[in-house]
């Protein structure tokens, strides 16, 4: 039964898969942008380049990553073709000067005991030696790509077991490869600790389960899961080169951390802890190694400017706190600290370079978040305020402040929806036609199809790609099938992605590009079994609730125990009024139904939907009414799947 809860759950995605290829030139109003940009970058120092180089101590002689099929997971030379190479005119130079430097991979020394590895993954793991072991912070993404990191580790600096490991936050780019490098059996029986900042597992199963499956799909057009690396096609993610395929894992956390200047030491090596909720992630925190002088900033602070609200979607993040969470770092340690690294991108050395780093993106943020809410009150909109806020070149003109990963425009409509929503106050936009409704009457005025694609092709003449999209996609919402519309507009998405600096940018766009010509394809998808095994089970029928279809329901009433023999759990399940209520360690005094088994095939039952009595000759026990179980398992929306983003 877990072999076909986990064929049916896991991630799928794959570092290789791509559409055919049909990207066009660069226009010339692109060219002519990409040259502005060019004029307008800040001068080099070589400062960028040493610190990503700085430490190298090799790498896996086979660019390769496989999983345990032979199938390719990731190419640690997925870029080599850029070389040395001038920027193309389809790449904007900032961007490409940026990917030059995320595309290094291998095994770097930060200081004494303390290495990464880099370009494994979108996230990098931090590795520091223990008296008996490894400490690994942030194990990747998949089991295969950490599996790999380690083995490059125990090649170069001789083999170690894994003595524990840290999440430093609830992203599954910063644990979905733990059982690559540890098994479950050490951590239960004491040999390996696993340390994560409280609420971590909540906060996974809200991000990674509960909200699953429409941010997996959308992440496919954030991270370009479906583009192939290249001139014209994907230019990594900003912070990193792409999401690996591969098993995404998780092993619960056996410590939680709670405060800031909390002492642990693991390992014989003393730790502390920086908490920072509610920045890049509502539970992650930061590690000071004192013995090293070495600051791991997590995420709260990169190589670029990061997201308000990712595009993928999350929950909006509090711009104001991420700042004063950066003012504390510097104050706490910015004069301990010789060496600070993140666990995305290149470190930085130096204890100037410490707090200059630390500093310079605590303003970026607090500029952000001031100026946003200035204007806010002054009456402008989240489209107004997008349109005309930009960084001072004081912050602006700093590489790691650029938007390669966030932007402006888009941090500044999250800033403004996270204090007054996603209404403008404008009334006209307080119940508008949707899409497809409003793409139709709005089509309809404009004279008809010919006439807005007269339109749109005279935008596009003009290079103004934005005015052609907006255009075109009222078009293809109002027909779907108007072969010409899809195409020009596909042709409008590629040049934005071509002039954006924004790497999840370019990959949105060029996405959109690629759908429209060649269908929809799926991509990432964060629901692994594994992921959900390890998520409590209140927080799973949590999930399940949300699935809940007042449609099928109707006004039943249903009252259910389930007894989770496995894990001597019991809930109490009560639907009524097409909703869903379930109480851990509760149970009825008189069920309609109760259903004893091991959790997997609970899961079987409620997310797979697999048919009652076939799960009973599997082992699940049902007493009492079992049309009761069936009703609500009939009631429950299948699994989610991909759906349309650039179509109806």
């Amino acid at each position: 039964m877990h072999k076909i809860l986990w064929a049916a759950l896991l991630s799928t995605a794959s570092a290789t898969s791509a559409f055919a290829q049909d990207a066009k030139p660069a226009s010339d109003a692109t060219v002519a942008a990409q040259r502005s940009v060019a004029t307008q970058l800040p001068a080099e120092d070589g400062r960028d380049l040493d610190f990503a180089d700085r430490g190298f101590l090799g790498s896996l002689s086979d660019p390769i990553i496989t999983n345990k099929d032979g199938k390719p997971v990731w190419n640690l030379g997925a870029y080599d073709w850029m070389a040395d190479g001038q920027s193309p005119d389809t790449v904007n130079p900032s961007l490409w000067r940026h990917m030059g430097l995320l595309r290094k991979h291998g095994l770097y020394a930060l200081t004494d005991n303390v290495w990464q590895v880099r370009g494994f993954d979108v996230s990098n793991m931090t590795v520091i030696k223990g008296q008996t072991g490894w400490i690994i912070i942030d194990p990747l993404t998949s089991r295969d790509t950490a599996a790999a990191a380690l083995k490059l580790v125990n090649e170069k600096l001789g083999t170690r077991p894994v003595t524990a490991v840290i999440y430093s936050h609830s992203h599954g780019d910063h644990f979905g490869g733990v059982r690559g490098i540890i098994n479950e059996a050490d951590v239960k029986a004491g040999k390996v600790q696993i340390i994560a900042p409280e609420h971590f597992l909540a906060e996974t199963a809200s991000e990674n389960v509960m909200a699953g499956p429409a941010m997996g799909r959308r992440a496919t057009f954030q991270f370009g899961s479906n583009l192939t690396p290249g001139p014209q096609g994907q230019m990594g993610s900003g912070i990193g080169k792409g999401i690996g395929g591969g098993d995404i894992t998780l092993i619960p956390p056996t410590i939680d951390i709670r405060k800031t200047g909390e002492l642990r030491e693991v390992d014989g090596v003393t730790l502390e802890f920086q908490m920072v909720p509610h920045t890049e992630a509502p539970a992650e925190m930061n590690v000071y190694m004192p013995a090293a002088r070495t600051f791991l900033a997590a995420e709260i602070a990169t190589c670029s400017l990061h997201n308000i609200l990712t595009p993928r979607g999350a929950k909006v993040r509090d711009a104001l706190s991420w700042s004063v969470f950066l003012n504390e770092a510097v104050n706490l340690y910015g004069e301990r600290s010789d060496v600070i690294a993140s666990s995305h991108c290149w470190p930085r050395f130096g204890q100037s370079e410490v707090k200059g780093w630390l500093a310079g993106q605590r303003d970026n943020y607090r500029y952000l978040h001031d100026q946003t809410v200035r204007m806010m009150n002054n009456g402008m909109t989240q489209a107004e305020i997008a349109e005309v806020l930009k960084a001072p070149p004081a912050i602006g003109d700093q590489w790691f402040n650029k938007g390669y990963y966030g932007t402006y425009s888009h941090n500044s409509k999250a800033i403004y929806q996270y204090y007054l929503g996603w209404y403008d106050a404008v009334p006209a936009n307080l119940n508008p036609h949707p899409p497809e409704v409003r793409a139709a009457k709005m089509v309809a005025a404009l004279g008809g199809a010919k006439k807005v694609l007269a339109e749109a092709r005279k935008a596009m003449k003009a290079g103004d790609y934005r005015w052609s999209s907006d255009l075109l996609n009222q078009l293809v919402f109002a027909e779907p099938k108007n072969a010409e519309g899809r195409a020009l507009l596909a042709d409008s998405y590629e040049q934005q992605g071509y002039q954006s600096e924004s790497a999840i940018w370019r990959n949105m766009f060029l996405t959109g590009a690629r759908e429209l010509r060649a269908g929809m394809k799926a991509g990432i998808n964060a629901q692994s079994i594994d992921m959900i095994s390890a998520i409590p089970t209140g927080l799973l029928l949590d999930s399940v609730s949300t699935r809940l279809d007042p449609n099928v329901i109707g006004n039943a009433t249903l009252a259910l125990n389930f007894v989770i023999s496995d894990r001597k759990e019991t809930a109490k399940v009560t639907v009524g009024n097409s909703v869903m209520f379930s109480e851990m360690g509760q149970v009825h005094a008189a069920p309609m139904v109760t259903v004893t088994g091991p959790r997997q095939l609970f899961l079987a039952l409620l997310f797979l939907k697999m048919p009652a009595a076939q799960l009973q000759a599997a082992g699940l026990k049902i007493e009492g009414d079992r049309a009761a179980i069936e009703k609500l398992q009939a009631a429950l929306d299948p699994m989610p799947g991909a759906f349309n983003i650039v179509e109806p």
